[in-house]
């Protein structure tokens, strides 16, 4: 096994923010993909005043070689969830909330109109708040994919995870490089002025070359968000990482990037697809107040 280099150590997490922010997600028996996914910048995203909700239970019907939540046969969806969700965001007066789910290949829909209700119930309660969807594929289905543009979030992620020779080997069988592609294109041909978002974990053994052709393909369906960050491998039983990134190698990467004609870009070992996501929001306002 690879020794995790110094830059990857973080601190424990703690201070007033996360306490509360934790003490409230118990008390309404939400989830967070921060928590649950074994998010190394919990700490730093809760005191920061940014969250990631979870939606639709903790119980994902597909299971991804590199994610940390639980899978299986997932529980009816609690018709409650979105009000409940809304409600405690409201009390949080969280200046950007990042909204998630598992997979949900059990329901017909893939539990588009469930996260297009709780987008909407936050909207309405939550006007000061930015609100990000962070989407599963959704099996392609364009009509479910039209559900969540229709609810009107300020950005619209999908995150290919990887390189399009490694997906059959990180994510689980029923999900594709070309299907996340795809979802992304549709979202921006469908709403020009939704912000779209993707994210990469880099250490799985792609090449340099891949993880540019990665960039150039979302760059030509029009994503405007690009993250880059350091795969961890959470156990035994997923995937091992094959390669630590050095800081250099992320900040080549994050040229690259910004050259290609990204409008944000995020690349660093700790950085998760929802890391400092209200950064993005900061820029455009102050590039607007320019």
């Amino acid at each position: 096994m690879l020794r995790k280099p110094d830059w990857l150590k973080t601190k424990l997490p703690s201070g007033e923010n996360y306490v509360s922010l934790k003490r409230k997600i118990r008390s309404q028996n939400l989830h967070t993909v921060c928590e649950e996914a074994s998010c190394p910048n919990i700490g730093e995203c809760w005191a920061a005043g940014t969250a990631t909700i979870m939606i639709m239970g903790d119980t994902c019907t597909r299971g991804c070689r590199f994610c940390d939540v639980t899978s299986g046969n997932p529980p009816a969806l609690d018709p409650q969830e979105p009000h409940r969700v809304a409600t405690t965001i409201k009390s949080w007066n969280l200046r950007y909330v990042v909204i998630t789910s598992v997979c949900r290949d059990d329901l017909d829909d893939g539990g588009s109109s469930h996260f297009a209700e709780t987008i909407k119930l936050v909207k309405s309660l939550c006007p000061g708040t930015t609100v990000e969807a962070l989407i599963p594929d959704f099996e392609g289905n364009l009509k479910s994919i039209r559900k969540i543009i229709h609810s009107k979030p300020k950005v619209i992620s999908h995150n290919v995870e990887t390189v399009s020779r490694l997906t059959h080997l990180v994510r689980d069988s029923r999900a594709s490089y070309e299907c996340s592609i795809e979802v992304l294109s549709e979202i921006k041909k469908i709403a020009p002025r939704i912000f779209t978002k993707s994210s990469l974990m880099l250490g799985l053994g792609e090449t340099g070359d891949e993880v540019i052709q990665t960039a150039l393909d979302l760059r030509s369906v029009g994503v405007d968000i690009i993250t880059a960050g350091q795969y961890l491998q959470p156990s035994l039983k997923h995937l091992p990482v094959l390669e630590f990134i050095t800081l250099p190698q992320f900040a080549f990467y994050e040229k690259i990037f910004r050259k290609l004609g990204f409008i944000h870009v995020s690349s660093g070992p700790l950085v998760r697809s929802s890391y400092r996501a209200a950064d993005f929001i900061q820029k455009m306002n102050s590039l607007r107040n320019c």
